[in-house]
């Protein structure tokens, strides 16, 4: 069996020469719009950063390519992380490359160039082919957009020949060919370079003036998102998650990249399995919906935002109390916030306020002190994550940061992070009054540290279960929109 090439499949024909030889002619040109991207200067001095943290030696960041869903297709590519915020580039198989110079770094994108009408793959390659999956930028079109020279990735074996592998950091587990090309050299597998992640999760620790502006673009769409689904949301009868799942799925697509992560569409006892993705129950009256979501907007910055509230439009007095006690912990989190805070700092205090709460309601065994003791922490049954992470280009951001510049140590100016305290009642609980057994609360908003405190950037929905109630009234009265209204 002769060997496919890359872009081909099995079962493609095996045109004749005539025809190929048709299609190879009367192609006029196809512009696509070349202009500098906003972010290039920002993605600049972000490579200058990172050459300052590793100079001399040689930095390989590959953003990945696309992952097989089955048989010919594949799932819908999001570029890596660390690659984008370098860079600026959204399509796969990219390769950035910092080459160590006598003055710090020489930084060069390899990537792949268009397949237009000077190649047969612009009509046979369903995987790269311009005929298959739209015009795409050429080399010289991606060097203006991105502000940064770019090369052939075919070219990159031949650029990193000689490397010494003491000399050189691979941000690994993204690219297959260089995976390959560096295990024979690790005894330990393929493995991310632990320092170069390290540094580039804390070098995007502090979100630039740009950042921030994509940041509240995605909230703000997010927020729309909300207001969407509460008005297909009606106060007696039911829905199923999955329809408000889909609305605002809608919204996400509309105007962003698409969601952030999974929607969490916890109806009734649902709200309590803190990552329900399956979503296949409904709302009922006289029970709460929580929904946690959030839309990637079009530069992959996500918001990550929940809401609970009463699927009838008015919390039962115990609902109510179980619900305040979040808010005051989740506001307490956010009065202790500011530059210098520790983390931990942040966390504790919003644990005290809910086994307070837990104890007011008469659940918690002991004191609060007794519950809250490191040796204890029996207040975590009924609220098993912490009060918040990072945000950024990734819901959980700069997860690979060292534990002293994260969880361990201070947020500072401009660092975001989100503010999620909960309490969870299992259905099968018997510790609990029967009342509240299946019920999950949750709110969770986005905040940028400021100079003096902090901002919180989903201010747009509300959060007091007061004004949640009188925003769902609002947005009921207003009626179902369309996604685009």
């Amino acid at each position: 069996m002769a060997e496919t090439k890359p872009g081909e499949r099995p079962h493609d024909p095996k045109f004749p020469e005539k025809f190929l030889e048709f299609m190879r002619t009367g192609w006029g040109p196809l512009d696509l719009d070349a202009a500098p991207l906003p972010q290039a200067a920002y993605t600049a001095r972000r490579r200058e950063a990172l050459s300052a943290a590793f100079p001399g030696e040689l930095l390989i960041v590959p953003t990945g390519e696309e992952q097989r869903r089955s048989n010919d297709t594949f799932y819908p590519f999001r570029a890596g992380s660390d690659f984008v915020w370098l860079t600026g580039d959204q399509d796969p198989e990219g390769v950035l490359v910092l080459h160590p110079t006598g003055g710090g770094h020489e930084a060069v994108l390899y990537r792949r160039p268009r397949k237009g009408t000077d190649s047969d793959e612009f009509f046979r390659s369903a995987k790269y082919g311009e005929l298959w999956i739209g015009r795409k930028h050429s080399l010289e079109e991606a060097e203006v957009r991105l502000g940064l020279p770019c090369k052939d990735v075919e070219g990159l074996d031949e650029a990193l020949k000689g490397a010494e592998r003491s000399r050189t950091r691979i941000l690994r587990g993204f690219d297959a060919r260089l995976d390959a090309r560096f295990a024979k050299e690790e005894a330990e597998g393929l493995t991310r370079d632990g320092e170069l992640a390290a540094v580039l999760s804390e070098l995007r620790l502090r979100k630039d003036s740009w950042e921030i502006e994509q940041l509240q673009d995605a909230v703000d769409i997010t927020v729309r998102g909300f207001e969407d689904v509460a008005r297909i949301i009606p106060a007696t009868g039911s829905v199923s998650e999955r329809l408000i799942e889909g609305v605002f799925r809608s919204r996400a697509r509309l105007e962003g990249n698409g969601l952030g992560y999974d929607s969490i569409v916890g109806a009734g006892s649902h709200a309590t399995t803190l990552h329900w993705i399956t979503n296949d129950g409904a709302t009922k009256t006289g029970e709460l919906l929580l929904m946690d979501m959030g839309v990637e907007n079009h530069h992959l910055y996500t918001a990550d935002v929940t809401r609970t509230i009463p699927v009838d439009g008015r919390f039962t007095p115990l609902q109510k109390q179980v619900y305040d006690v979040v808010h005051a912990s989740q506001q307490a989190g956010m009065d202790v916030i500011k530059p210098g805070t520790e983390f931990q700092e942040i966390h504790q205090t919003c644990m005290r306020v809910l086994a307070e709460g837990l104890s007011d309601l008469g659940i918690l065994p002991g004191t609060v002190e007794e519950a809250l003791d490191k040796d204890s922490l029996i207040y975590r049954r009924w609220t098993l994550h912490g009060f918040g992470h990072m945000l950024g280009l990734d819901v959980h951001d700069c997860a690979a940061s060292r534990p002293e510049h994260y969880y361990k140590g201070a947020v500072q100016e401009d660092f975001v992070l989100t503010v999620e305290p909960g309490l969870y009642f299992q259905a099968n609980d018997e510790l609990v009054p029967a009342e509240l057994r299946g019920v999950g609360i949750r709110i969770e908003d986005d905040v940028r540290v400021t100079a003096d405190g902090c901002e919180n950037l989903s201010a747009g929905l509300p959060r007091t279960s007061d004004e949640v109630e009188t925003w769902l009234a609002e947005q009921r009265e207003t009626g179902p929109r369309l996604a685009g209204e």
